[in-house]
């Protein structure tokens, strides 16, 4: 075998197809496109165009609201609490926050805006609970066992706070 003498296998490289070079080649006119106009040129694409037909984005309704600044809580239930309580992870003995429920393993603290209490189980233990949210059921409960339950304004009902006394200083200083 010599150098001159190698090749490749029969049908390894395709020539590339001559385009827009008459009806005889087969791929003249349209250049196998199939029509002219916006479709026949490089870089469209029409995305959610149905022919004419209402788009499937406006042939749907809208539903719901996504607020603009959603507040992102980490939820603990009440029976978690007292479970905890009862393996002797959380000490009822000492005031509950967010670090006392991050080393009970009961969140895992990424949350933004802090940690919301809710009602669901049954809560023994009196506790002093120190929390950003907490539900209406969840508050009865705690003072119910005979605890105290503290809320904790969030970053962003502070930031809002500062806000509107900003806004109220500017409306005072116009008058």
């Amino acid at each position: 075998m010599r150098l001159n003498q190698i090749a490749d296998n029969e049908g390894a490289r395709k020539a590339r197809m001559r385009v827009g070079r008459g009806i005889g080649s087969g791929k003249g006119k349209t250049s196998g496109r199939g029509v002219k106009g916006q479709k026949a040129r490089t870089g469209v694409s029409v995305k959610g165009f149905e022919g004419g037909q209402t788009p499937i984005h406006r042939r749907l309704p809208k539903r719901g609201f996504n607020p603009l600044n959603p507040q992102d809580f980490e939820v603990v239930n009440l029976g978690r609490l007292q479970a905890a309580i009862e393996k002797g992870r959380l000490d009822a003995t000492k005031p509950v926050d967010g670090a006392a429920l991050k080393a009970a393993g009961l969140i895992s603290g990424s949350s933004a805006d802090g940690v919301r209490l809710l009602g669901t189980g049954e809560l023994k233990a009196k506790l002093a609970i120190s929390v950003q949210g907490a539900s209406a059921t969840a508050k009865e409960a705690v003072e119910k066992a005979g605890g105290s339950l503290t809320i904790i304004p969030t970053r962003k009902a502070k930031a809002q706070a500062r806000s509107e006394v900003v806004k109220a200083a500017k409306a005072a200083k116009k008058k």
